[in-house]
């Protein structure tokens, strides 16, 4: 299954999308208004995330769900985001171009250690449809879309769409100028759904897309395959959670493997990015 949040006159509400039904949980069970009461529920039964929903569809009434895709808001709101470096050859070879240090992020993708780093807080992650940010000191931005791992309590719960906006031409200056060129205003975007681990199957088997349009005119269009990834995102998490007391909910973006060239966003941009059996994320470009 597929879980959403919608926000109505104000009011947070969880739905479930099994195939072209959609139920509304929210209204079969007081208090279930966001997913991570759901993972809340699932680990006080010790039971996986569908299969407590299961036992709610007789109860839950059954909603349009095109228009729940269309009202989509930000399926979850994770205490922490965090994001994994250099899984991807691709990655690699990209941050060695912006920097001339390739050394630095070759060790990495051949290391034992994954690189690990704070993305964002709540406050400046976006749901779907709202806008993604682009800093007004840089003059090389791009977006990186990955697989994003729900965690809740230190396991994987479910899978959603991530963006890492990326500030290159800050991070390519120096390796140290990383956190201003990961965090700040609009800097991540998720959505627009979780997908259960049953739905989405193996995570290192899924298609991945990106396209950007401006003014009608398509920029980028690409696609791949998280088979490339060279880190599951069980090793990922299980260093996320190494000596570090991770949040009830956290999200941790995976890496990526499509790697706009010679192209910087610009104001207004419209980037959307699918992920086999989770979802498309769309959102518009502003400067903050």
């Amino acid at each position: 299954m597929r879980y959403y949040r919608t926000i109505e006159d104000g009011t947070a509400r969880l739905v479930a999308r099994d195939g072209e039904k959609a139920y509304d949980l929210t209204a079969a069970r007081e208090g279930l208004d966001s997913f991570a009461a759901l993972a809340n529920v699932a680990d006080v039964l010790g039971t996986g995330i569908d299969g407590v929903v299961e036992g709610l569809t007789a109860d839950a009434p059954l909603l349009d769900a095109e228009s729940v895709v269309a009202r989509a808001a930000m399926p979850a709101v994770p205490d922490e985001v965090w994001a994994a470096g250099v899984t991807y050859q691709v990655s690699s070879d990209a941050r060695e171009e912006e920097s001339g240090r390739g050394e630095i992020y070759q060790g990495v993708f051949e290391g034992d250690r994954p690189e690990i780093f704070f993305k964002a807080t709540a406050s400046r992650t976006v749901g779907p449809g709202e806008k993604v940010g682009i800093r007004g000191d840089s003059d090389w931005d791009v977006p990186e879309p990955e697989l994003a791992v729900v965690v809740h309590r230190g396991d994987i719960v479910g899978y959603t769409v991530g963006n890492d906006m990326s500030s290159r031409s800050i991070e390519g200056d120096n390796p140290l100028y990383l956190p201003q060129a990961k965090i700040y205003d609009r800097c991540c975007a998720i959505g627009p759904a979780i997908a259960s681990p049953a739905t989405v199957g193996d995570p290192q088997n899924v298609e991945l897309s990106m396209r950007i349009e401006r003014d009608g005119e398509t920029m980028f269009d690409d696609s791949t395959s998280t088979s490339n990834l060279v880190r599951s995102p069980e090793e990922l998490v299980s260093y996320l959670n190494r000596h570090n007391e991770t949040p009830e909910l956290a999200v941790l973006l995976t890496g990526t493997s499509l790697v706009p060239e010679e192209f910087t966003l610009a104001e207004g941009d419209e980037i959307a990015i699918g992920i086999e059996n989770v979802g498309r994320l769309e959102n518009r470009v502003t400067t903050v």
